[in-house]
């Protein structure tokens, strides 16, 4: 195994470096500069070509490139174009960590709910606890998370307070432990409704299999039988989402942040697709991209607890 984790780990490298250089010639390919500030109405084109020189802009795009990839190996993610004189690394070094935090909490909350709902769904299946798992999950699934957060301050801030129960939430910032509850709820929903249904059809695959029948042939515990045998045989295309989705929600979601004014990595995210800010697309790009094959590695480890026959 550990030879395995170290040749994984060892594509990184080349795998970020395609990422990075594919992310770098499709913002070279699109229109635009991005050094001039949003609402830029009249701008001398002395004034563009100053800035492009200034942050390499004028040298040729292999240069450009190779410059780039340097300063990244050396800790260097370059000056926001939007954000100026800030640099990329003060402004991840903020804002990651609170977005972080953040996605392990709706990971946490969407991996217990869902794979709960999914479970007992699974159990009763076409009961009254099936019917309503289900809809819950269709419900948290075709609502968007910005509208879900909506939804919960207008439940939980405005009207319940009105009738004498307020739980004393706060929208904006994240000053006391009760403002990360409906933050992480939002972002939490889509996430786990998708692992209630996944959870949900594979343990229903995995109860009609012969050794279930046969534990229970056995005399074993029906709780014995699902925990100890359903479960774990069910638990690996469930572990297979939950890589991409804390990958997804750690690097931050511009509209929950946007929602609930945490000042988290996704608004700057979206913001600099929107101003074309190449240094701050480039590094959380690449941030997400490590997260990634970071958890990914993770998943394909721990298929080798949760399941004894599978061998690297």
């Amino acid at each position: 195994m550990i030879q395995y984790i170290i040749n994984r780990v060892f594509w990184f490298v080349p795998t970020l470096l395609v990422i990075t250089l594919l992310t770098f010639f499709i913002l070279q390919a699109t229109p635009g500069s991005g050094v001039l500030s949003r609402g830029t109405q009249v701008v001398d084109q002395r004034v563009v070509e100053r800035l492009e020189a200034q942050y390499g802009l004028d040298k040729p795009i292999y240069e450009q490139f190779g410059i780039y990839v340097w300063n990244v190996v050396n800790g260097d993610f370059g000056t926001s174009f939007v954000y100026r004189p800030q640099s990329v690394n003060d402004i991840i070094g903020r804002t990651f960590p609170i977005s972080l935090q953040l996605g392990i909490y709706a990971t946490i909350l969407a991996v217990v709910v869902g794979v709960g709902l999914g479970v007992l769904s699974a159990v009763h299946q076409n009961g009254a606890i099936d019917y309503f798992s289900v809809t819950l999950a269709v419900l948290f699934y075709s609502l968007p998370n910005f509208v879900m957060g909506f939804v919960l301050i207008l439940v939980f801030v405005v009207y319940l307070p009105r009738i004498g129960i307020d739980f004393n939430f706060n929208v904006g910032g994240l000053d006391t432990w009760k403002d990360w509850i409906l933050p992480t709820i939002a972002l939490a929903a889509t996430p786990l409704a998708t692992i209630a249904r996944f959870t949900r059809s594979s343990m229903i695959e995995v109860l009609q299999s012969d050794f279930v029948r046969v534990a229970r042939a056995k005399g074993l515990r029906e709780n014995r039988v699902i925990l100890r045998h359903v479960l774990k045989n069910a638990l690996i295309p469930i572990i297979t989402l939950i890589g991409p989705i804390f990958a997804a929600v750690a690097t931050g979601s511009f509209f929950v942040e946007a929602v609930f004014n945490i000042p988290g990595m996704g608004r700057y995210y979206v913001e600099s697709f929107v101003a074309k800010d190449q240094p701050m697309i480039l590094a959380v790009t690449l941030i997400y991209a490590v997260m990634l094959a970071t958890m990914n590695v993770v998943v394909d480890v721990l298929y080798g607890f949760i399941d004894p026959r599978i061998r690297y």
